[in-house]
C-alpha cells in the first residue's frame, strides 16, 4: 500500500511560554516492510534550533528549540510511505530455551535483545503477570505459539474503552481491571513476556482505519497505535539478524495478530517512555491545552502535500 499520513500536535498556552525544548519521534524509518518516499517535520513558531538523527534503536527522532515568547505551538509531521505485508514466519523454538539463552552469566555473551527482558518506566515484570500469561507457556511450547495464544486472551480479556487509562497507568492496574487502550495492551502483554524471562519490545505506529459504509473519511480522526514484538532468536538466524516478530493484541487480525500493509511503524523501544511521540521542557505558562490530529490515508500518486505551514521544516 502506498500511504498519506499527517499527524498534528497543538497545544495552547495560557500564559504564553518563555521558551521551550522538545524531543519528537513522528518520522518512519525504513524497514523490511515499510519504505519512506518522503517525509516533512515542520514547526511553528520557527525554532532556533530543528535537528535530526538516531537514536541507540535506529528510530528517527527530531530535536527543536524555541526561544521566543509562544501562547501556541503547532508540530506538524507529514509522510509518504510505501507498505508490504510481512513474510510468512515459521519458528518452533521453544520459549524455555529462549528464556535459557538470555539468563546472565559471567562471561556470557551480550545480545542486543536482552535490554527487552528488564524492567522499564511502564513495564514491571511480577508475579500477576507470569500467573496470566502461563496458562499459555506451557512446558515444551514454542515461543510464537505461546506468544500469539497471549496476545489472543488480551485481545479477548480486555475491553479497548477509551479515557478509561492514561499515559501514567500502570500495567497491573490495567491487567486488574480488563480495560484500557492499545498502549494498556501492550504494556500489560510486554509485562508477561518480561515476567517469563522473554525479550519484548514497544513499537509505536499508525494503522489504516476504515471509515463506516458510506461515509468520508475523516481528517484528523485517526489515531496513533501501538504493538508489541518478541524475540525470536531462530528467526535471526534465518533473517540476518532480524529477529523481531510483532503481534497486535488490540486488533488480533486474522487470529494471528500480525500487523499487516495497513500498519506503519513509527519507532521501537522498551516501552511508551523511551518514544512517545512528543516530550520536552517548557519554561513559563500555567496551563495548557492539547489536541492531537492523526490522518492516515491510502494514496495513488507521489504527491506529498500541498504548501508547507509557516514556520521551520525538516525534510528526510
Amino acid at each position: 500500500m502506498r500511504l498519506r499520513i499527517t499527524h498534528d500536535t497543538r497545544y495552547v498556552y495560557a500564559p504564553a511560554v518563555e521558551a521551550a525544548q522538545h524531543m519528537v519521534y513522528l518520522t518512519p524509518p525504513h524497514t523490511r516492510a515499510q519504505h519512506r518516499l518522503d517525509a516533512r517535520l515542520e514547526v511553528s513558531p520557527t525554532p532556533v534550533v530543528l535537528t535530526e538523527s538516531l537514536d541507540v534503536y535506529r528510530n528517527v527522532r527530531a530535536y527543536f528549540e524555541i526561544a521566543s515568547p509562544h501562547d501556541q505551538l503547532l508540530v506538524r509531521a507529514r509522510c509518504l510511505i510505501d507498505t508490504q505485508a510481512p513474510e510468512p514466519v515459521a519458528s518452533q523454538i521453544g520459549w524455555e530455551a529462549v528464556r535459557d539463552q538470555f539468563v546472565y552469566h559471567a562471561g556470557a555473551h551480550w545480545h542486543p535483545a536482552a535490554e527487552g527482558i528488564y524492567p522499564s518506566v511502564h513495564v514491571h515484570p511480577g508475579e500477576v503477570f507470569t500467573d496470566y500469561a502461563q496458562p499459555s507457556f506451557t512446558p515444551g511450547r514454542p515461543l510464537l505459539d505461546a506468544a500469539r495464544e497471549l496476545m489472543q486472551r488480551v485481545h479477548t480479556d480486555f475491553t479497548y474503552a477509551s479515557n478509561s487509562t492514561e499515559i501514567n497507568t500502570p500495567a497491573a492496574e490495567a491487567l486488574a481491571q480488563r480495560r484500557g487502550v492499545c498502549q494498556d495492551f501492550s504494556h500489560v502483554m510486554l509485562s508477561c513476556l518480561r515476567s517469563l524471562g522473554l525479550p519484548a519490545r514497544y513499537v509505536s505506529g499508525y494503522l489504516l482505519t476504515q471509515p463506516p459504509p458510506g461515509q468520508p473519511r475523516l481528517i484528523g480522526s485517526d489515531a496513533s497505535h501501538a504493538w508489541v514484538s518478541v524475540f525470536l532468536p531462530d528467526l535471526a538466524e534465518q533473517h540476518a539478524g532480524h529477529g523481531w516478530y510483532d503481534l497486535d493484541p488490540t486488533n488480533n487480525r486474522d487470529g494471528w495478530g500480525t500487523p499487516g500493509e495497513d500498519f506503519v511503524r513509527l519507532a521501537v523501544g522498551r516501552d511508551f517512555a523511551d518514544i512517545s511521540p512528543m516530550r520536552g521542557v517548557i519554561h513559563g505558562s500555567g496551563s495548557h491545552e492539547l489536541h492531537v490530529g492523526v490522518t492516515v490515508e491510502p494514496c495513488g500518486d507521489d504527491k506529498l502535500f500541498d504548501t508547507p505551514l509557516v514556520g521551520s521544516s525538516l525534510t528526510s
